[in-house]
């Protein structure tokens, strides 16, 4: 392999680590949720019906945010969040993978088995 195919690997395999990382708390999973209704909401309507504050949300937007889950855009006072859908299309791409990756172990242990 080669020097840069291995550092694109490594890069690959920290943004997707950093998104496993976000997804990782149930606050960020129901915000997720929330917002893949697939309409842009403020903080106020990502709090509506969740008992947590204003501070919190935002908080958990941000690394959100910064993983790449959820884009933000500024409308007059306030910003609106929504999902970006490629990074959870890379998550599960990322778990097809190794889900093959398994079923291709198993397949070759029951063969071995079998013999």
């Amino acid at each position: 392999m080669s020097r840069n195919s291995l550092a694109r690997l490594t890069r690959q395999s920290d943004a997707t680590a950093t998104v496993f990382a976000a997804l990782g708390d149930s606050t960020r999973l129901l915000l997720v949720l929330s917002l893949s209704r697939g309409n842009r909401q403020s903080i106020a309507q990502l709090t509506e019906s969740k008992p947590l504050t204003r501070q919190a949300v935002s908080k958990h937007l941000r690394i959100l945010e910064s993983a790449g889950v959820v884009s933000s855009r500024r409308e007059g006072r306030e910003n609106l969040f929504a999902l970006n859908p490629r990074a959870l299309d890379e998550l599960r791409s990322y778990v097809e993978q190794i889900s093959d990756q398994w079923d291709a172990s198993l397949a070759r242990l029951k063969a071995f088995v079998e013999k």
